[in-house]
């Protein structure tokens, strides 16, 4: 079965689009698809309604009914860091319950897309010792990289390969979030991929989360990695 991180170069990259825009499209397969967010920050109150943006827009754009136990094991309400989240509410972030719910997870379904948080540096105990990379080193699933088209992106995408590369984790492909079509993003996406040789995909700038229904990654390089290692595991 294929299993993997949707990992950010940096904090709103776009990665909750990305991985509803995964899950459906694996989903439109035929697979048995869930997210999984580890950890959540950031409670959103709207008319009087508390809510978290990641999870709710899983189970707002789902083509499955989603099981909420499985899409998340740590909520918390500031929007920061989750180490300091955590400590904020008095908690620890547990990093071991993470991988035994992975591990459950990946026995429940035929894909399990986990989504980060922040960059792969961001720490998640209160000491700052153990961060998401190496959460995602110890679960040995691969990752997708998201990250931006605009100016500084050539630098944040390089330095976050590399930090995959020496833990050696696999990177199944690269998604360009927020392509407005202009020639410095054009000349950012080029360089990259010409650097790195790995399936990748385009999308352009949503005004939007809802438009991920109008959508499709089936056109790209990336999609026909993620669905090949599916076909190939089933």
């Amino acid at each position: 079965m294929q299993h993997f991180w949707i990992v950010g170069t940096d904090t709103d990259v776009g990665k909750t689009c990305i991985t509803t825009l995964l899950m459906r499209q694996l989903q439109e397969q035929g697979l048995r698809v869930t997210p999984y967010k580890p950890v959540q920050t950031g409670e959103i109150i709207e008319q009087k309604e508390a809510y978290y943006f990641d999870t709710t827009m899983y189970e707002k754009y789902s083509l499955q009914k989603l099981t909420r136990v499985d899409l998340n094991d740590y909520s918390f309400k500031e929007p920061a860091s989750p180490h300091f989240a955590a400590r904020l509410e008095g908690q620890q972030i547990d990093t071991m319950r993470l991988l035994q719910h992975i591990k459950k997870l990946q026995q429940k379904y035929d894909a399990v897309i986990c989504e980060g948080a922040g960059g792969i540096f961001v720490p998640l105990d209160c000491n700052g010792q153990e961060t998401l990379l190496d959460v995602i080193s110890k679960s040995q699933l691969p990752v997708v990289v998201v990250t931006r088209t605009k100016l500084g992106t050539i630098n944040h995408t390089f330095l976050t390969l590399e930090a995959l590369a020496s833990r050696g984790i696999e990177v199944l492909g690269i998604v360009f979030n927020g392509d407005t079509g202009s020639k410095i993003e054009q000349n950012n996406v080029e360089m990259i991929i010409q650097h790195c040789l790995l399936p990748y995909a385009v999308v352009p700038q949503l005004n939007d989360i809802d438009q991920v229904v109008d959508y499709s990654l089936k056109h790209t390089s990336l999609f026909e990695r993620l669905y090949q290692h599916d076909k190939t595991d089933i």
